[in-house]
């Protein structure tokens, strides 16, 4: 897709996470973002999926061109480090550093992680999270990848996770802004921008019915505010729509709904 021009629309750039097309071939995943107008993937990065930390170089060697082939980047590295639980710090700083490695192989400059705190004191929780992610982010630094702290589960707001960020205080530790979990929380779209403004990486955008069901749906058919969180975001950033089809084996299947879904996140950027 070319670069978007005019008014507020920059050269912003689009992304679909496979968590949305489960088990699928990379080719096949290429290929379905090139065509369906998408810059860039996040790549769930676990055993069940092709991409992982366990893959040797040959593997990653060919993950990359395959995504060189379509004219697609790999954005992130979407890994599932609980940086806050409870426990030995080795593993986690570990499983950080591994993403890394991985992520610096595909070209990719992210890496996600999520906080994991679970029901700790929260004070403890930022502390444990401060510590891991203060030292897996030198190897990441020395590899040119950022980790990213998703606004999930027990950090669900901007200030919960500007509280760890400000602790680690490291220009590759940063945050991914999923823009539910605050909503979920109570927090306003603009309180979250404001929080994590100084070390936002990008946005991940989704949509369900409500609270209470958070069954995925088409992007604009459900409650959360898109265009509210959009408004506020860098025009020359990418946007990332999450689809929680794996989670969710009854929603419907997200090929044919990329297409439409770029289109709705142009129309609300355009009228922001």
């Amino acid at each position: 897709m070319a670069a978007l021009t005019g008014g507020r629309n920059g050269s912003m750039k689009f992304a679909f996470s496979t968590l949305g097309v489960p088990g699928r071939p990379l080719t096949e995943v290429a290929r379905l973002a090139a065509d369906s107008g998408y810059q860039g993937v996040e790549l769930r990065a676990h055993p069940e999926e092709p991409v992982h930390p366990g893959i040797g170089t040959t593997e990653r060697a060919e993950a990359v061109r395959e995504f060189e082939r379509a004219g697609v980047e790999i954005l992130t590295v979407a890994g599932y480090a609980r940086i806050a639980a409870a426990g030995d710090d080795k593993p986690v700083i570990k499983e950080m550093e591994d993403l890394s490695r991985l992520a610096k192989d595909l070209g990719a400059p992210f890496v996600r992680v999520f906080p994991g705190g679970g029901d700790q004191d929260p004070e403890r929780a930022d502390a444990i999270a401060a510590r891991r992610l203060g030292a897996a982010v030198e190897t990441a630094a020395d590899l040119g990848v950022r980790i990213l702290l998703e606004t999930h589960d027990s950090h669900r707001t901007g200030a919960d996770v500007t509280r760890v960020l400000g602790l680690v205080g490291h220009k590759h530790a940063g945050a991914l802004w999923d823009v539910m979990h605050p909503w979920l929380g109570g927090e306003r779209p603009a309180a979250t921008h404001a929080a994590l403004s100084p070390f936002l990486g990008y946005v991940q955008v989704k949509d369900v019915a409500s609270r209470e069901d958070l069954t995925p749906l088409p992007l604009g058919q459900g409650a959360l505010p898109l265009g509210e969180c959009l408004a506020l975001t860098d025009p020359d950033g990418w946007v990332c729509w999450e689809y929680e089809k794996r989670w969710y084996p009854t929603a419907a299947e997200l090929p044919g709904l990329l297409t439409a879904g770029r289109e709705h996140l142009l129309s609300l950027i355009r009228t922001a």
